[in-house]
């Protein structure tokens, strides 16, 4: 049996959105960093936490999921994110770039009916910080259906925190395939 998905969104998970103040959490470091297609005299600030990279390898260490970036970062969470981070290289979900003014232009996050359709029948725990609760209904009506989904929502001004990996990790440890593989 195939291991359940880990989707792993980046702004607002791993790089905090800065509170009104202009302020990150004192946990987080800055980088300067280079994404795809962005002039060279044009680089972006980001703030990441060194702490999550060590949990979220400590996860996806444990076996029990299979990780796939689900960001608009598409391969820059690999060649940038990943690596500022110690993270092992995984692959990332080939979103497009839609043009729209909001990430809920439907009502629910733009990016779910593409993981709806990449996921297929695979069981699931995504975490982003942009979901709405057509997003959580979407998941709830899967894992009614059979197939495990849960959805991950941290605070978009602080990010992914410890409390979240364990409820993956409880999660995970719980599906049927976990206790197959043990």
């Amino acid at each position: 049996m195939t291991l359940p998905y880990l989707l792993l969104d980046i702004d607002g998970v791993l790089i905090p959105f800065p509170a009104v103040d202009g302020s990150t959490p004192p946990t987080h470091v800055r980088h300067t960093v280079l994404p795809t297609g962005r002039h060279p005299d044009d680089p972006v600030p980001i703030w990441l936490d060194p702490r999550q990279g060590r949990m979220l390898t400590d996860l996806l260490t444990s076996g029990l999921l299979t990780p796939v970036w689900c960001t608009s970062w598409r391969k820059d969470a690999t060649t940038i994110i990943g690596p500022l981070l110690g993270l092992p290289d995984f692959p990332y979900l080939d979103l497009p770039r839609p043009q729209i003014a909001t990430s809920r232009p439907d009502g629910y996050l733009w990016k779910r009916d593409h993981v709806d359709v990449w996921l297929a029948d695979a069981p699931a725990v995504w975490i982003d910080d942009d979901f709405t609760s057509l997003d959580h209904e979407w998941a709830k009506e899967r894992t009614t259906k059979g197939t495990a989904t849960l959805l991950i929502q941290p605070d978009p001004h602080l990010g992914l925190q410890p409390e979240h990996l364990t409820e993956v990790t409880t999660w995970a440890s719980q599906l049927p395939a976990a206790h197959a593989t043990s």
